[in-house]
Protein backbone atom coordinates (compact mmCIF):
# COMPACT_ATOMS: atom_id res chain seq x y z
CA UNK A 1 0.00 0.00 0.00
CA UNK A 2 2.49 2.43 0.42
CA UNK A 3 4.58 2.00 -2.68
CA UNK A 4 1.15 2.65 -4.52
CA UNK A 5 0.37 5.75 -2.43
CA UNK A 6 3.79 6.63 -2.95
CA UNK A 7 3.09 6.38 -6.52
CA UNK A 8 0.16 7.78 -6.81
CA UNK A 9 1.99 11.11 -5.09
CA UNK A 10 4.31 11.10 -7.49
CA UNK A 11 1.92 11.07 -10.28
CA UNK A 12 0.25 13.99 -8.96
CA UNK A 13 3.24 15.76 -8.84
CA UNK A 14 4.80 15.09 -11.91
CA UNK A 15 1.46 15.69 -13.29
CA UNK A 16 0.78 19.29 -11.86
CA UNK A 17 4.53 19.99 -12.73
CA UNK A 18 4.37 19.25 -16.35
CA UNK A 19 0.80 21.34 -16.71
CA UNK A 20 2.12 23.91 -15.20
CA UNK A 21 5.59 24.41 -16.75
CA UNK A 22 4.61 25.79 -20.15
CA UNK A 23 6.33 23.68 -22.31
CA UNK A 24 4.10 22.58 -25.38
CA UNK A 25 4.62 18.63 -25.37
CA UNK A 26 4.55 17.42 -28.44
CA UNK A 27 3.25 13.85 -29.70
CA UNK A 28 4.11 11.65 -32.55
CA UNK A 29 3.59 8.09 -33.73
CA UNK A 30 6.24 5.24 -34.71
CA UNK A 31 6.35 6.42 -38.56
CA UNK A 32 8.38 8.67 -40.76
CA UNK A 33 5.74 10.98 -41.85
CA UNK A 34 4.84 11.51 -37.98
CA UNK A 35 8.21 11.60 -36.28
CA UNK A 36 8.92 14.73 -39.17
CA UNK A 37 5.65 16.51 -38.59
CA UNK A 38 6.54 16.30 -34.78
CA UNK A 39 9.33 17.65 -35.19
CA UNK A 40 8.24 20.78 -37.36
CA UNK A 41 5.54 21.36 -34.98
CA UNK A 42 8.33 21.01 -31.92
CA UNK A 43 11.02 23.56 -33.81
CA UNK A 44 8.31 25.85 -35.23
CA UNK A 45 7.35 26.42 -32.03
CA UNK A 46 10.74 26.69 -30.18
CA UNK A 47 11.56 29.32 -31.69
CA UNK A 48 8.51 31.27 -29.28
CA UNK A 49 8.26 29.32 -26.43
CA UNK A 50 9.65 26.40 -24.82
CA UNK A 51 8.21 22.51 -26.58
CA UNK A 52 9.50 19.13 -25.85
CA UNK A 53 8.86 16.05 -28.66
CA UNK A 54 8.10 13.25 -27.72
CA UNK A 55 8.97 10.61 -30.11
CA UNK A 56 7.39 7.79 -31.56
CA UNK A 57 4.48 6.82 -29.31
CA UNK A 58 2.97 3.82 -30.70
CA UNK A 59 -0.38 3.85 -32.75
CA UNK A 60 -3.46 5.27 -32.53
CA UNK A 61 -4.40 4.35 -29.38
CA UNK A 62 -1.17 5.03 -27.14
CA UNK A 63 -0.79 8.40 -28.52
CA UNK A 64 -4.73 9.40 -27.83
CA UNK A 65 -3.99 8.44 -24.68
CA UNK A 66 -1.28 10.05 -24.14
CA UNK A 67 -3.34 12.98 -25.26
CA UNK A 68 -6.27 12.23 -22.91
CA UNK A 69 -3.86 12.12 -20.00
CA UNK A 70 -2.58 15.47 -20.65
CA UNK A 71 1.04 13.77 -20.76
CA UNK A 72 1.12 15.30 -24.39
CA UNK A 73 -0.32 18.71 -25.99
CA UNK A 74 -0.97 17.89 -29.44
CA UNK A 75 -0.29 15.48 -32.06
CA UNK A 76 -0.47 15.53 -35.71
CA UNK A 77 -3.37 13.27 -37.32
CA UNK A 78 -5.70 12.57 -40.06
CA UNK A 79 -9.36 13.12 -40.42
CA UNK A 80 -10.12 10.41 -41.53
CA UNK A 81 -8.42 8.55 -38.50
CA UNK A 82 -10.36 10.79 -36.39
CA UNK A 83 -13.79 10.45 -38.22
CA UNK A 84 -13.59 6.55 -37.79
CA UNK A 85 -11.12 5.30 -35.99
CA UNK A 86 -11.46 7.76 -32.96
CA UNK A 87 -15.01 8.44 -33.19
CA UNK A 88 -15.80 5.75 -35.03
CA UNK A 89 -18.48 6.93 -37.11
CA UNK A 90 -20.03 4.48 -39.89
CA UNK A 91 -20.23 7.77 -41.77
CA UNK A 92 -17.85 10.57 -43.44
CA UNK A 93 -18.69 13.83 -40.58
CA UNK A 94 -17.31 17.19 -41.33
CA UNK A 95 -14.90 19.09 -39.37
CA UNK A 96 -17.52 20.95 -37.30
CA UNK A 97 -19.04 17.73 -36.14
CA UNK A 98 -16.09 15.71 -35.61
CA UNK A 99 -14.95 19.52 -33.14
CA UNK A 100 -18.44 18.58 -31.59
CA UNK A 101 -18.06 15.01 -30.78
CA UNK A 102 -14.43 15.76 -29.75
CA UNK A 103 -15.02 18.67 -27.13
CA UNK A 104 -16.95 16.66 -24.12
CA UNK A 105 -13.72 14.57 -24.37
CA UNK A 106 -11.63 17.91 -23.91
CA UNK A 107 -9.56 17.58 -27.26
CA UNK A 108 -10.24 20.09 -30.30
CA UNK A 109 -9.42 19.59 -33.78
CA UNK A 110 -8.05 22.42 -36.28
CA UNK A 111 -4.87 23.97 -38.32
CA UNK A 112 -5.11 21.91 -41.41
CA UNK A 113 -1.28 21.53 -42.58
CA UNK A 114 -2.17 21.28 -46.53
CA UNK A 115 -1.65 17.37 -47.90
CA UNK A 116 -3.80 14.42 -47.81
CA UNK A 117 -2.08 11.43 -46.57
CA UNK A 118 -5.13 8.89 -47.62
CA UNK A 119 -4.39 4.92 -47.13
CA UNK A 120 -3.95 2.68 -50.20
CA UNK A 121 -2.76 -0.65 -51.66
CA UNK A 122 0.18 -0.99 -53.88
CA UNK A 123 1.71 -3.93 -55.75
CA UNK A 124 4.95 -4.69 -57.61
CA UNK A 125 5.01 -3.02 -60.88
CA UNK A 126 5.22 -6.44 -62.48
CA UNK A 127 1.95 -7.28 -61.34
CA UNK A 128 0.08 -6.32 -64.23
CA UNK A 129 -3.40 -7.92 -63.87
CA UNK A 130 -3.76 -6.45 -61.11
CA UNK A 131 -4.91 -2.35 -61.27
CA UNK A 132 -7.81 -2.31 -58.63
CA UNK A 133 -8.38 -3.15 -55.52
CA UNK A 134 -11.74 -5.17 -56.70
CA UNK A 135 -9.08 -7.34 -58.29
CA UNK A 136 -7.99 -8.66 -54.84
CA UNK A 137 -11.50 -11.19 -54.84
CA UNK A 138 -10.13 -12.55 -58.03
CA UNK A 139 -7.07 -13.24 -57.32
CA UNK A 140 -7.32 -15.31 -53.97
CA UNK A 141 -3.31 -16.58 -54.33
CA UNK A 142 -2.09 -13.25 -53.58
CA UNK A 143 -0.30 -12.78 -49.78
CA UNK A 144 -1.25 -10.02 -48.27
CA UNK A 145 1.30 -8.29 -45.69
CA UNK A 146 -0.60 -5.34 -43.99
CA UNK A 147 0.69 -3.59 -41.30
CA UNK A 148 -0.71 -4.51 -37.58
CA UNK A 149 -2.44 -1.10 -37.27
CA UNK A 150 -4.64 -1.41 -40.18
CA UNK A 151 -5.60 -4.77 -40.09
CA UNK A 152 -7.31 -3.45 -36.46
CA UNK A 153 -8.69 -0.60 -37.48
CA UNK A 154 -11.93 0.27 -38.24
CA UNK A 155 -11.55 2.05 -41.62
CA UNK A 156 -8.85 -0.64 -42.35
CA UNK A 157 -9.00 -4.25 -43.16
CA UNK A 158 -12.05 -4.94 -41.45
CA UNK A 159 -14.15 -2.71 -43.46
CA UNK A 160 -11.97 -3.01 -47.03
CA UNK A 161 -12.88 -6.76 -46.39
CA UNK A 162 -16.35 -6.57 -46.38
CA UNK A 163 -16.14 -3.77 -49.22
CA UNK A 164 -14.65 -5.71 -51.50
CA UNK A 165 -15.18 -9.24 -50.18
CA UNK A 166 -12.00 -10.34 -49.81
CA UNK A 167 -11.03 -13.81 -48.93
CA UNK A 168 -7.09 -13.35 -48.23
CA UNK A 169 -6.03 -13.24 -44.38
CA UNK A 170 -3.23 -10.73 -43.97
CA UNK A 171 0.40 -11.09 -42.38
CA UNK A 172 0.55 -8.87 -39.98
CA UNK A 173 4.29 -6.81 -40.93
CA UNK A 174 5.99 -3.33 -39.64
CA UNK A 175 5.26 -0.58 -41.91
CA UNK A 176 8.77 0.14 -41.93
CA UNK A 177 9.74 -3.18 -43.10
CA UNK A 178 6.51 -3.85 -45.81
CA UNK A 179 8.31 -2.44 -49.13
CA UNK A 180 11.41 -4.46 -48.61
CA UNK A 181 8.96 -7.83 -47.60
CA UNK A 182 7.08 -6.81 -50.79
CA UNK A 183 10.28 -6.19 -53.30
CA UNK A 184 11.67 -9.97 -51.55
CA UNK A 185 8.06 -11.67 -53.27
CA UNK A 186 7.27 -12.43 -49.37
CA UNK A 187 4.01 -10.58 -49.81
CA UNK A 188 1.92 -9.70 -52.73
CA UNK A 189 -0.03 -6.27 -51.41
CA UNK A 190 1.05 -3.58 -48.44
CA UNK A 191 -1.11 -1.01 -47.40
CA UNK A 192 0.65 2.19 -47.55
CA UNK A 193 0.64 5.97 -47.05
CA UNK A 194 0.49 8.00 -49.98
CA UNK A 195 3.12 9.96 -49.14
CA UNK A 196 5.08 7.71 -48.93
CA UNK A 197 8.82 7.95 -50.49
CA UNK A 198 9.21 4.85 -51.60
CA UNK A 199 6.34 4.25 -53.84
CA UNK A 200 8.28 5.50 -56.34
CA UNK A 201 11.67 3.92 -55.06
CA UNK A 202 10.56 0.77 -55.63
CA UNK A 203 8.64 1.41 -58.46
CA UNK A 204 5.27 0.16 -57.02
CA UNK A 205 1.77 0.56 -58.28
CA UNK A 206 -0.85 1.99 -56.19
CA UNK A 207 -4.20 0.32 -56.38
CA UNK A 208 -7.06 2.30 -57.56
CA UNK A 209 -9.89 2.32 -54.73
CA UNK A 210 -12.72 1.51 -57.47
CA UNK A 211 -15.89 1.76 -54.89
CA UNK A 212 -14.13 4.70 -52.57
CA UNK A 213 -13.85 2.97 -49.90
CA UNK A 214 -10.92 5.51 -48.25
CA UNK A 215 -12.01 8.65 -46.86
CA UNK A 216 -9.32 11.66 -47.17
CA UNK A 217 -6.76 11.77 -44.61
CA UNK A 218 -6.44 15.35 -44.68
CA UNK A 219 -3.08 16.23 -42.16
CA UNK A 220 -4.57 18.25 -38.84
CA UNK A 221 -3.53 18.91 -35.88
CA UNK A 222 -5.58 17.02 -32.64
CA UNK A 223 -4.89 19.00 -29.46
CA UNK A 224 -6.08 20.02 -25.89
CA UNK A 225 -8.89 21.93 -25.81
CA UNK A 226 -7.56 24.59 -23.13
CA UNK A 227 -4.21 24.84 -25.36
CA UNK A 228 -4.77 27.62 -26.81
CA UNK A 229 -5.35 29.57 -23.44
CA UNK A 230 -2.91 27.97 -21.90
CA UNK A 231 -0.22 28.05 -24.40
CA UNK A 232 -1.18 31.26 -26.46
CA UNK A 233 2.14 31.74 -28.42
CA UNK A 234 2.70 28.45 -28.95
CA UNK A 235 -0.77 28.13 -30.33
CA UNK A 236 0.12 31.17 -32.53
CA UNK A 237 3.35 29.30 -34.17
CA UNK A 238 1.32 26.43 -34.70
CA UNK A 239 -1.30 28.32 -36.31
CA UNK A 240 1.43 29.78 -39.28
CA UNK A 241 1.69 26.10 -40.53
CA UNK A 242 -1.87 26.01 -41.63
CA UNK A 243 -2.00 25.22 -45.29
CA UNK A 244 1.92 25.11 -45.65
CA UNK A 245 2.86 21.48 -46.89
CA UNK A 246 1.81 20.16 -50.11
CA UNK A 247 1.95 16.34 -50.97
CA UNK A 248 4.61 17.30 -53.06
CA UNK A 249 6.72 18.92 -49.85
CA UNK A 250 5.52 15.57 -47.23
CA UNK A 251 7.02 13.49 -50.28
CA UNK A 252 9.92 15.08 -50.71
CA UNK A 253 10.63 15.17 -46.48
CA UNK A 254 9.56 11.92 -46.35
CA UNK A 255 12.17 10.89 -49.07
CA UNK A 256 14.84 12.77 -47.02
CA UNK A 257 14.79 10.84 -43.51
CA UNK A 258 13.86 7.30 -45.72
CA UNK A 259 16.35 7.51 -48.44
CA UNK A 260 18.77 10.27 -48.14
CA UNK A 261 19.28 9.24 -44.11
CA UNK A 262 19.07 12.68 -43.04
CA UNK A 263 17.68 13.01 -39.39
CA UNK A 264 13.89 13.74 -38.58
CA UNK A 265 15.13 17.16 -37.12
CA UNK A 266 17.21 18.39 -39.76
CA UNK A 267 14.38 17.45 -41.99
CA UNK A 268 12.28 19.65 -39.90
CA UNK A 269 14.97 22.57 -39.67
CA UNK A 270 15.51 22.63 -43.61
CA UNK A 271 12.10 22.96 -44.30
CA UNK A 272 11.61 25.81 -41.78
CA UNK A 273 15.05 27.32 -42.34
CA UNK A 274 16.37 26.50 -45.96
CA UNK A 275 19.28 28.59 -45.76
CA UNK A 276 20.61 27.73 -42.84
CA UNK A 277 20.17 24.23 -42.81
CA UNK A 278 23.45 22.54 -43.90
CA UNK A 279 23.27 18.89 -45.83
CA UNK A 280 24.79 15.63 -43.89
CA UNK A 281 26.22 12.94 -45.32
CA UNK A 282 24.16 9.81 -43.89
CA UNK A 283 25.67 8.08 -40.55
CA UNK A 284 27.06 4.79 -40.32
CA UNK A 285 26.94 2.22 -37.67
CA UNK A 286 29.61 3.91 -35.52
CA UNK A 287 28.66 7.43 -35.90
CA UNK A 288 25.08 5.63 -34.96
CA UNK A 289 26.47 3.32 -32.15
CA UNK A 290 28.39 6.57 -30.45
CA UNK A 291 26.21 9.56 -31.49
CA UNK A 292 25.58 12.19 -28.92
CA UNK A 293 22.64 10.97 -27.41
CA UNK A 294 24.62 7.91 -26.27
CA UNK A 295 24.71 8.81 -23.17
CA UNK A 296 21.43 10.03 -22.31
CA UNK A 297 19.65 7.08 -23.41
CA UNK A 298 22.40 4.72 -21.13
CA UNK A 299 21.49 6.70 -18.25
CA UNK A 300 17.84 6.58 -18.96
CA UNK A 301 18.08 3.06 -19.68
CA UNK A 302 19.72 2.30 -15.91
CA UNK A 303 17.41 4.46 -14.40
CA UNK A 304 14.66 2.61 -15.28
CA UNK A 305 16.57 -0.75 -14.91
CA UNK A 306 17.55 0.37 -11.42
CA UNK A 307 14.74 1.39 -9.82
CA UNK A 308 11.99 -1.28 -10.95
CA UNK A 309 14.66 -4.10 -9.68
CA UNK A 310 14.93 -2.14 -6.49
CA UNK A 311 11.03 -1.84 -6.40
CA UNK A 312 10.73 -5.57 -7.43
CA UNK A 313 13.15 -6.57 -4.54
CA UNK A 314 11.30 -4.00 -1.59
CA UNK A 315 7.90 -6.25 -2.61
CA UNK A 316 8.97 -9.45 -4.30
CA UNK A 317 11.00 -10.94 -1.31
CA UNK A 318 8.38 -10.44 1.44
CA UNK A 319 6.03 -11.84 -0.53
CA UNK A 320 8.25 -14.75 -1.43
CA UNK A 321 8.78 -15.38 2.20
CA UNK A 322 5.33 -15.16 2.69
CA UNK A 323 4.97 -17.91 -0.14
CA UNK A 324 7.23 -20.23 1.82
CA UNK A 325 5.58 -19.51 5.53
CA UNK A 326 2.33 -19.83 4.47
CA UNK A 327 1.33 -22.97 2.51
CA UNK A 328 -1.71 -21.81 2.05
CA UNK A 329 -0.69 -18.54 0.31
CA UNK A 330 1.71 -20.07 -1.70
CA UNK A 331 0.39 -21.18 -4.56
CA UNK A 332 -1.99 -18.09 -4.93
CA UNK A 333 1.17 -15.65 -5.00
CA UNK A 334 3.43 -18.19 -7.59
CA UNK A 335 -0.03 -17.97 -9.51
CA UNK A 336 -0.61 -14.30 -9.48
CA UNK A 337 2.90 -13.21 -10.23
CA UNK A 338 3.45 -16.13 -12.59
CA UNK A 339 0.05 -14.58 -14.62
CA UNK A 340 1.17 -10.75 -14.26
CA UNK A 341 4.27 -11.79 -16.43
CA UNK A 342 2.24 -13.14 -19.52
CA UNK A 343 1.04 -10.31 -20.43
CA UNK A 344 2.74 -9.52 -23.23
CA UNK A 345 4.93 -6.34 -22.20
CA UNK A 346 3.46 -3.86 -24.86
CA UNK A 347 0.29 -4.08 -24.01
CA UNK A 348 1.10 -4.22 -20.47
CA UNK A 349 2.66 -0.74 -21.19
CA UNK A 350 -0.39 0.51 -23.39
CA UNK A 351 -2.70 -0.24 -20.26
CA UNK A 352 -0.68 1.63 -17.48
CA UNK A 353 -1.23 5.13 -19.49
CA UNK A 354 -4.80 5.54 -18.71
CA UNK A 355 -4.35 3.73 -15.76
CA UNK A 356 -1.78 5.96 -14.35
CA UNK A 357 -2.49 9.00 -16.84
CA UNK A 358 0.32 9.59 -17.87
CA UNK A 359 2.96 8.06 -20.24
CA UNK A 360 7.06 8.25 -20.03
CA UNK A 361 9.14 6.97 -16.64
CA UNK A 362 6.07 5.65 -14.28
CA UNK A 363 4.14 3.40 -16.31
CA UNK A 364 7.26 2.05 -17.66
CA UNK A 365 8.62 1.97 -14.18
CA UNK A 366 4.92 0.07 -12.80
CA UNK A 367 5.55 -2.60 -15.89
CA UNK A 368 9.59 -3.49 -15.32
CA UNK A 369 8.80 -3.73 -11.69
CA UNK A 370 6.28 -6.28 -12.78
CA UNK A 371 7.68 -8.67 -15.02
CA UNK A 372 10.60 -8.51 -12.27
CA UNK A 373 8.33 -9.92 -9.59
CA UNK A 374 8.28 -13.84 -10.73
CA UNK A 375 11.89 -14.41 -10.72
CA UNK A 376 12.32 -13.01 -7.29
CA UNK A 377 9.10 -14.04 -5.94
CA UNK A 378 9.93 -17.69 -7.26
CA UNK A 379 13.86 -17.97 -5.85
CA UNK A 380 13.00 -16.25 -2.22
CA UNK A 381 10.23 -19.37 -2.16
CA UNK A 382 12.82 -21.83 -3.15
CA UNK A 383 15.49 -20.87 -1.33
CA UNK A 384 13.96 -20.22 2.30
CA UNK A 385 12.58 -24.26 1.60
CA UNK A 386 15.62 -25.38 1.22
CA UNK A 387 16.85 -24.31 4.54
CA UNK A 388 17.14 -27.86 6.51
CA UNK A 389 14.59 -28.22 9.11
CA UNK A 390 17.01 -29.36 11.67
CA UNK A 391 18.26 -26.02 11.55
CA UNK A 392 14.78 -24.29 12.15
CA UNK A 393 14.19 -26.84 15.01
CA UNK A 394 17.48 -25.67 16.31
CA UNK A 395 16.65 -22.38 16.21
CA UNK A 396 13.29 -23.22 18.17
CA UNK A 397 15.33 -25.08 20.81
CA UNK A 398 17.52 -22.31 21.48
CA UNK A 399 14.28 -19.74 21.69
CA UNK A 400 14.66 -17.52 18.91
CA UNK A 401 12.31 -15.63 17.65
CA UNK A 402 10.33 -16.76 14.02
CA UNK A 403 11.85 -12.47 13.13
CA UNK A 404 15.74 -13.88 14.42
CA UNK A 405 15.51 -17.25 12.71
CA UNK A 406 14.32 -15.46 9.38
CA UNK A 407 16.90 -12.99 9.42
CA UNK A 408 19.72 -14.63 10.34
CA UNK A 409 19.69 -18.23 9.84
CA UNK A 410 17.05 -18.63 6.73
CA UNK A 411 17.57 -15.47 5.02
CA UNK A 412 21.08 -15.52 4.66
CA UNK A 413 21.31 -19.52 3.80
CA UNK A 414 19.15 -18.40 0.56
CA UNK A 415 20.63 -15.59 -0.45
CA UNK A 416 22.82 -17.45 -3.09
CA UNK A 417 19.25 -18.62 -4.57
CA UNK A 418 17.62 -15.17 -4.23
CA UNK A 419 20.33 -13.52 -6.06
CA UNK A 420 20.05 -16.04 -8.81
CA UNK A 421 16.55 -14.87 -9.37
CA UNK A 422 17.40 -11.12 -9.01
CA UNK A 423 19.88 -11.91 -11.47
CA UNK A 424 17.51 -12.94 -14.00
CA UNK A 425 14.85 -10.17 -13.11
CA UNK A 426 17.61 -7.49 -13.86
CA UNK A 427 18.81 -9.22 -17.43
CA UNK A 428 15.03 -9.60 -18.29
CA UNK A 429 14.22 -5.88 -17.09
CA UNK A 430 17.58 -4.56 -19.61
CA UNK A 431 15.92 -6.66 -22.59
CA UNK A 432 12.28 -5.10 -21.78
CA UNK A 433 13.01 -1.85 -20.66
CA UNK A 434 13.73 -1.18 -24.76
CA UNK A 435 10.49 -1.51 -25.29
CA UNK A 436 9.63 1.06 -22.84
CA UNK A 437 10.63 4.03 -25.68
CA UNK A 438 7.06 3.06 -27.15
CA UNK A 439 5.83 5.64 -24.78
CA UNK A 440 8.39 7.85 -24.03
CA UNK A 441 10.26 6.66 -21.49
CA UNK A 442 13.60 6.76 -23.29
CA UNK A 443 16.32 4.99 -23.07
CA UNK A 444 18.32 2.36 -26.16
CA UNK A 445 14.70 1.58 -27.20
CA UNK A 446 14.43 4.80 -29.00
CA UNK A 447 17.28 4.07 -31.74
CA UNK A 448 15.10 0.50 -31.86
CA UNK A 449 12.11 2.35 -32.69
CA UNK A 450 13.35 4.95 -35.26
CA UNK A 451 14.80 1.63 -36.70
CA UNK A 452 11.81 0.29 -37.01
CA UNK A 453 10.15 3.06 -38.50
CA UNK A 454 12.52 3.45 -41.41
CA UNK A 455 14.01 -0.17 -41.50
CA UNK A 456 17.36 1.11 -40.83
CA UNK A 457 19.29 -1.35 -39.75
CA UNK A 458 22.53 0.55 -38.66
CA UNK A 459 19.86 2.58 -36.11
CA UNK A 460 18.74 -0.87 -35.23
CA UNK A 461 22.09 -2.07 -34.09
CA UNK A 462 23.04 0.82 -32.69
CA UNK A 463 20.20 0.39 -29.88
CA UNK A 464 20.37 -3.54 -29.71
CA UNK A 465 24.18 -3.80 -29.09
CA UNK A 466 24.08 -1.26 -26.01
CA UNK A 467 21.31 -3.10 -24.58
CA UNK A 468 23.09 -6.39 -25.13
CA UNK A 469 26.32 -5.31 -23.52
CA UNK A 470 24.16 -3.75 -20.81
CA UNK A 471 22.91 -7.54 -20.03
CA UNK A 472 25.94 -8.69 -20.40
CA UNK A 473 27.49 -6.72 -17.66
CA UNK A 474 24.52 -6.94 -15.40
CA UNK A 475 24.74 -10.60 -15.13
CA UNK A 476 28.81 -10.55 -14.79
CA UNK A 477 28.12 -8.44 -11.85
CA UNK A 478 25.56 -10.24 -10.35
CA UNK A 479 28.10 -13.47 -10.86
CA UNK A 480 30.91 -11.60 -9.10
CA UNK A 481 28.28 -10.71 -6.29
CA UNK A 482 27.34 -14.58 -6.22
CA UNK A 483 30.91 -15.42 -6.30
CA UNK A 484 31.34 -13.44 -3.17
CA UNK A 485 28.44 -14.66 -1.05
CA UNK A 486 30.07 -18.12 -2.03
CA UNK A 487 33.01 -17.31 -0.62
CA UNK A 488 31.89 -16.03 2.34
CA UNK A 489 30.04 -18.84 3.15
CA UNK A 490 32.80 -20.66 3.14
Amino acid sequence: MRFISALAAFWLLASAAMAADGTLHVGSKRFTESYVLGELLTQSVAKVAPAEHRQGLGNTAIVLAALNAGSIDVYPEYLGTIDQEILKNTRPSTLADMRAQLAPLGLGVGIPLGFNNTYALAVRADQEDVSKLSDLKTHPELKLGLSHEFIGRADGWPGLKQRYQVAQAPRGLDHGIAYEALAARQVDVIDIYSTDAKIAQYKLRVLDDDLQYFPRYDAVLLYRLDLPQRLPAAWRALQALEGSITNADMIAMNAAVEIDGKSFAAVAQARLSPKAAPTTPRDGLRAKLFGPDLWQLTRQHLMLVALSLVLACLVGVPLGVVAAHAPRLRQPVLALVGVLQTVPSLALLAIMIPLLGMIGTVPALVALFVYALLPIVRNTCTGILQVPAGLRTAALALGLRRRVTLTHIELPLALPVILAGVKTAAVMCVGTATIAAFIGAGGYGERITIGLALNDNDMLLAGAIPAAVLALITQGVFELAEYWVARRRH
